[in-house]
């Protein structure tokens, strides 16, 4: 009961979300709601609540402060400059575009951290795509891709569940799959290649008129450009990634420290810093508010047991003919499943007792492993309205949830698949 009950739980939040019958708070607040009604724990339903709440209360602070920063350094014209160098560099090429965002994605997420990568890389390069009239989506989706096949990596909390819940060695788990990961890339990058090729074919002679012409500002923009302190708004930039990344301060104190800075120096009118944090902070507490009602969702799924006994469920139903290709069914299965299992659930529940009956046919445990990292939260995390850096993706992209996973989705699982099949035909994965 309680396993169909989550099943039609977040089948009805994707599909109010994607259809646009429903905006994406309301549906990540009102369906999981009414769930934890249905099985009788209403009585429990605050508790849950602010047990989700308190999961992204960090996160949730540290997207305020960030869309803040980041708006504000729009505001001063820290990224225009940048901007109109790499253009310069790039030229009016959305094939080159989609591959450096790609790169550029790859290096910010070696620390394995999936907000960190998103709060770089995206307002560094939404202002290129929208100088150049390209598709916001297809940011996310490159951005994704490439942070979704980068998270395999050892240090990436994929990885380390999997190693950790099957009890295998990391690097035994992890160095046969260096180079399926490494073709995962690829076939990402080919990815790239073919929605920048998209891109040129759509805006045709309109990228003629970005020849890297500085456009006049308005007045208004003018009025808050501030060119006199564009080293000092760069290097806070460059301080405050360093500082994010490297852990000094928490995510949320990185940002809090660097947006009074940027306002004392930038704006000292106390008048001129209070409409500039107004003028921004409806679009970051919209944002912000979607990662609360995630919060929620998430906290009344795991608190109420729907998502333990959506994992009990899964391995119930699952024929005990189809053990010898378990690892197969895994790896096929692995990115999709990552809309219904946290990597909690999924490595610490569903995972040990399809790898425990995968054995009693020869399959190890590390084939399992192998298997699930294919897509499991690795390519399927930037889809998941189960991880809350998913919408500050899709928030700091300016799209919605439903758009990011219509237009994301069926090439995430076909790199998942790539890297699935290059370890198969490796040996790394019996099929």
């Amino acid at each position: 009961m309680l396993a169909i009950v989550g099943l039609i739980t977040i089948v009805a939040v994707l599909a109010l979300i994607m259809s646009k019958k429903m905006s994406t708070m309301a549906a990540l607040i009102t369906v999981p709601v009414i769930a934890c009604l249905v099985i009788g724990k209403g009585g429990q339903l605050g508790k849950f609540m602010s047990s989700g709440i308190s999961s992204v209360a960090a996160t949730g602070a540290m997207f305020i402060f960030a869309v803040l920063f980041f708006t504000i350094m729009g505001d001063v014209g820290a990224f225009e400059r940048i901007v109109n160098k790499i253009i310069k560099i790039m030229g009016a090429d959305p094939v080159k575009v989609c591959i450096g965002t790609f790169i550029i994605t790859i290096l910010t997420h070696l620390d394995g951290s999936g907000a960190t990568t998103f709060l770089i890389t995206v307002p560094a390069m939404l202002p290129i795509y929208q100088k150049m009239k390209m598709d916001n989506r297809i940011l996310a989706t490159i951005v994704a891709l490439a942070a979704g096949t980068m998270n395999m990596v050892p240090w990436g909390g994929p990885t380390i569940r999997a190693a950790t819940a099957l009890e295998v060695p990391l690097m035994e788990l992890y160095a046969p799959m260096v180079i399926p990961q490494i073709c995962g890339l690829l076939a990402g990058l080919a990815i790239c290649v073919m929605f920048g090729l998209k891109e040129k074919k759509r805006l045709g002679v309109t990228l003629q008129a970005v020849n890297i012409e500085i456009q006049a500002l308005s007045p208004e923009e003018a009025v808050l450009r501030r060119p006199q302190y564009f080293w000092f708004n760069l290097l806070l930039i460059i301080v405050t990634v360093a500082a994010l990344v490297s852990g000094i301060l928490p995510p949320a104190g990185c940002f809090m420290i660097a947006l009074v800075l940027a306002l004392l120096v930038n704006y000292p009118s106390i008048k001129m810093q209070s409409e500039r944090v107004d003028a921004h902070a409806k679009s970051a507490l919209m944002m912000a508010s979607v990662l609360f009602a995630a919060g929620i969702f998430t906290g009344i799924m795991k608190g109420s047991g729907l998502l333990k006994a959506m994992a009990q469920g899964l391995v119930v139903i699952i024929p005990n003919s189809l053990a010898p290709h378990f690892a197969g069914l895994v790896g096929v299965l692995s990115m999709p499943l990552s809309l219904l299992f946290d990597p909690d659930s999924f490595y610490f529940a569903v995972l040990p007792v399809l790898s425990q009956a995968a054995e009693g046919v020869g399959l190890q445990a590390v084939d399992m492993a192998r298997a699930a990292i294919c897509g499991q939260m690795t390519l399927g995390f930037p889809l998941s309205p189960l991880t809350p850096a998913t919408f500050l993706l899709v928030g700091l992209a300016g799209i919605d949830l439903g758009e990011h996973q219509k237009h994301t989705f069926i090439w995430a699982w076909i790199v998942s698949l790539v890297i699935l099949f290059v370890a198969a035909l490796m040996g790394r994965i019996p099929l």
